[in-house]
């Protein structure tokens, strides 16, 4: 049975959210949400969760490259604890390391600089968290 997934790269500023599926394994950006400082509008991520209702939720997770904590690992840490009380889904950690580098230079290949829009980091962000997810939960 297909299982829809909804992920979330958290940030103070901005939150990506993407979404996928367990059968193909692959995930989709859907949006960037704003939030001041790391809290998001709740009511526009209720209407993604309605939307998509999906059965697992992931949030990246930031480590040090020497996969120590920083500070913002608590914060999406917490966010991640926010999302399962107030939707009553499950919520998986998953280490975003590189993500944010990596949907850079994506973006950068197809647009070049001008492309380099924050709102699609983020949401590229989420992709590449999901699809690390699967990679590690196959």
């Amino acid at each position: 049975m297909a299982t829809t997934i909804l992920a979330f790269d958290f940030g103070t500023y901005s939150i990506g959210c993407a979404v996928g599926q367990s059968i193909t394994k692959t995930a989709q950006s859907l949006t960037a949400f704003k939030s001041q400082d790391g809290i998001p509008n709740w009511q526009h991520i209720e209407k993604i969760i309605k939307e998509w209702q999906p059965d697992l939720l992931v949030v990246g997770l930031p480590l040090n490259m020497d996969g120590s904590e920083q500070p913002l690992t608590q914060r999406a840490r917490k966010f991640a604890n926010r999302l399962n009380g107030r939707f009553n889904l499950p919520v998986a950690l998953q280490d975003e390391r590189l993500t944010t580098t990596e949907a850079k230079s994506e973006i950068f290949s197809r647009g070049g600089y001008k492309a380099l829009k924050k709102d699609k980091i983020d949401t590229i962000s989420a992709c590449l968290i999901l699809e690390s997810w699967f990679d590690n939960n196959p």
